[in-house]
């Protein structure tokens, strides 16, 4: 699920795990959700030189790694601005404050003011001081951002409430965005993830904990289930594979079909680098699958793709003739670039390269957030709301705030999404959510038109929910399915022909 990338990576359990419970009729279980790999496990601190700026964990290791940068001419500790007039000002501002001290600095024209700093530090507001060192990037004001950064290393904690823990993983996203070291930060991260093992035991411990996995891969899989009732020969497409685990209770299901299991095509798509998290290549994947297939005497056939989802074109796919096709994109398509990024516009690609397969069905599941095409501060402000949500739903388990499997979870499947939304741009900005109002708008576009998902699924997903805290809530809405956290809705669920 490496660090700045909650992918949302997927969680996923071991197939050799999976049990055969009565929602195998649905064909749910997790399947890896692209977010490995996350940040230092401690506090962090600004370590300050005239040449150089580094942020090290508060115990004295290294933040991952190490991210040194040069601090372009500005004095003895802080980051700084290249530009004349910026520098300027802030040098004005500084000798404001040290001449008159920040209680005295609220001049009509001061970011300082208009933030209204000192009550935010003086009440120990985590929430405001996260959004008003933000707002003072956005601003580009630099002396108040370091200012701020100083005042929120003493406030977070991976080890403590939920905003505090967020908060520690936005920290590192602010200070990579200072240091526009996003990118870097994210791909020392995924080489420095934890052996493959430790890696699947986290992503599992985030599956088990929290039902939107579960929520999404069970609305996925009965919407297929019943798109393809009764064929003999399906082939179902995954743009995101991972390990496979979605389609455990699905084989299962097609097992018992009235007159016989069908022949049943998996292709698998997931990107090289996830090779790692799987212990192997993705013919591990279809050799399990085919396992458990003959062993319930169901027709299989695995065809592996190993590329990313927006190189994916008709030919990869091996399409046949007779075959009833489904296509699934499970927490997949943010990752797609759209034509905000380049022209190519992967996005709407995919989906009318989808379109023109004619498939039974097609199946959405996607977090519900607007991070794609939102400035730097919007977007802040949306991952603060959302992942204060994230985290609150986690807190809302048994597991103890200072559980070291918890800390590790959040650190290696949440962390990185948080501060690639936060500090990388363009390409390197890979987690670009959308709300579904605006996936309606591109399926619409591309010719699909919604199938409404079945009530006999609706009335499954409540009974797993049971299972949950009573906050979790699940919506229907127009043909879609919503699961939320209290009055936040979190993910959102819908079938497409």
């Amino acid at each position: 699920m490496n660090q700045v990338q909650f992918h949302a990576t997927q969680p996923f359990q071991s197939l050799n795990d999976a049990s055969s419970n009565d929602d195998s009729q649905l064909g749910i279980i997790p399947e890896q959700y692209s977010t490995p790999d996350s940040l230092g496990a401690s506090g962090y601190l600004i370590n300050s030189s005239p040449s150089t700026i580094g942020f090290t964990s508060t115990d004295g290791s290294p933040l991952s790694q190490e991210i040194m940068l040069e601090n372009y001419g500005s004095p003895a500790g802080g980051f700084c601005v290249s530009e004349d007039t910026s520098h300027l000002k802030n040098k004005i501002r500084e000798l404001e404050i040290a001449m008159l001290g920040p209680e005295e600095f609220t001049g009509t024209n001061s970011l300082y003011s208009e933030l209204n700093v000192p009550k935010v530090i003086d009440y120990g507001d985590l929430k405001q001081t996260l959004i008003a060192c933000a707002k003072a990037i956005a601003n580009d004001d630099m002396m108040i951002t370091e200012m701020l950064l100083k005042q929120l290393e003493k406030m977070v904690s991976v080890s403590g409430d939920p905003l505090k823990r967020l908060g520690a993983y936005v920290y590192e996203g602010l200070l990579a965005k200072l240091a526009s070291s996003g990118s870097s930060i994210y791909k020392a991260l995924r080489c420095k993830e934890p052996i493959s093992t430790d890696l699947l035991s986290y992503m599992h411990i985030l599956f088990d904990v929290c039902p939107y996995f579960k929520f999404g891969y069970m609305s996925a899989n009965g919407a297929i289930a019943e798109a393809l009732r009764g064929e003999n020969s399906v082939h179902i497409i995954d743009f995101q594979i991972a390990m496979g685990s979605q389609w455990v209770t699905l084989i299962r299901a097609l097992a018992q079909q009235p007159g016989g299991p069908p022949h049943l095509r998996i292709t698998g798509i997931d990107d090289p680098v996830s090779k790692y998290a799987r212990g192997g290549d993705l013919n591990l994947v279809g050799e399990k699958l085919a396992s458990l297939a003959e062993s319930c005497n169901v027709p299989f056939e695995f065809h592996p793709v190993p590329v990313f989802g927006w190189e994916v074109k008709i030919e990869h796919l091996e399409i046949r003739h007779g075959e009833a096709l489904a296509i699934n994109f499970a927490f997949q398509l943010h990752h797609m670039p759209d034509e905000s990024v380049n022209t190519w516009n992967h996005r709407d690609r995919i989906i009318r390269m989808a379109k023109s397969l004619s498939p039974r069905v097609v199946t959405l599941v996607e977090q519900e957030s607007n991070t794609n095409t939102a400035s730097f501060y919007s977007r802040f402000l949306e991952t603060i709301d959302f992942y204060t949500a994230m985290f609150e739903t986690i807190d809302a388990t048994q597991l103890t705030r200072d559980n070291v499997e918890r800390i590790h979870a959040e650190q290696h499947c949440v962390a990185r999404d948080i501060v690639n939304i936060i500090a990388c741009e363009g390409v390197e900005r890979v987690e670009r959510h959308e709300l579904l109002t605006k996936w309606k708008t591109r399926f619409t576009m591309a010719g699909f038109k919604m199938v409404p998902l079945s009530p006999f699924v609706n009335s499954k997903i409540k009974l797993l929910l049971e299972n949950y805290n009573e906050n979790f809530r699940l919506v229907e809405d127009d043909g879609a399915l919503y699961l939320g956290w209290k009055n936040r809705k979190m993910v959102s669920s819908c079938a497409w022909r």
